[in-house]
């Protein structure tokens, strides 16, 4: 049996394969493509749509619990990059 994870976008329970989990490594929101990083971490799915909807709920600094705002910019570009 595969774990099950939510996505902190739609709400959505999906499996952890089809998820993408995100940390935070100090104010920086930082893809984790392994799931190996230390740290807590939030799961989103790999689409604009749920990305687009966890950023403007800021979804990310609640799941990953920081204070204060997290730095997005290298996040969003490499989703841009995948497509």
């Amino acid at each position: 049996m595969e774990p099950v994870r939510t996505c902190v976008g739609c709400r959505a329970r999906a499996p952890r394969s089809s998820l993408l989990r995100v940390v935070a490594d100090g104010t920086a929101l930082v893809f984790d493509e392994r799931a190996v990083l230390p740290g807590r971490g939030a799961w989103v799915h790999e689409t604009d749509a749920c990305v687009r909807k966890a950023l403007t709920r800021r979804a990310f600094v609640r799941a990953l619990r920081v204070s204060g705002p997290l730095d997005t910019q290298t996040f969003e570009s490499h989703l841009q990059r995948k497509g």
